[in-house]
């Protein structure tokens, strides 16, 4: 069954720069796309960044482009999220998504001071 597990999370400054990880397993990791969502308290769950099956194309919500980096590595069946110039704003719980399966626990991320 298919199985993500976030890591890195954890209380930042603003200004900081965190690194997420999701270790995949269970589906054939190279075949699909995988995208970031976060959660912020109080609001939905949203999109933040998707990556290509090879690592050959990116997209990212408006919020955090220049500031996040999606990028992949399908030998190790992981997906990672580079997050700098962390605001506030970021803070919420952090998710790693496939086209199959359910939701993971995702990681918490808090920026503040």
């Amino acid at each position: 069954q298919v199985q993500l597990v976030e890591s890195g999370g954890g209380l930042v400054q603003p200004g900081g720069s965190l690194r997420l990880s999701c270790a995949a397993s269970g589906f054939t990791f190279s075949s699909y796309a995988m995208s970031w969502y976060r959660q912020a308290p109080g609001k939905e769950r949203d999109r933040v960044a998707v990556i290509g099956s090879t690592g050959g194309s990116t997209s990212y919500a408006e919020s955090v482009k220049g500031r996040f980096t999606i990028s992949r590595d399908n030998a190790k069946n992981t997906v990672y999220l580079q997050m700098n110039s962390l605001k506030p704003e970021d803070t919420g719980v952090y998710y790693c998504k496939a086209p199959v399966g359910n939701w993971g626990q995702g990681t918490q991320v808090t920026v503040s001071s």
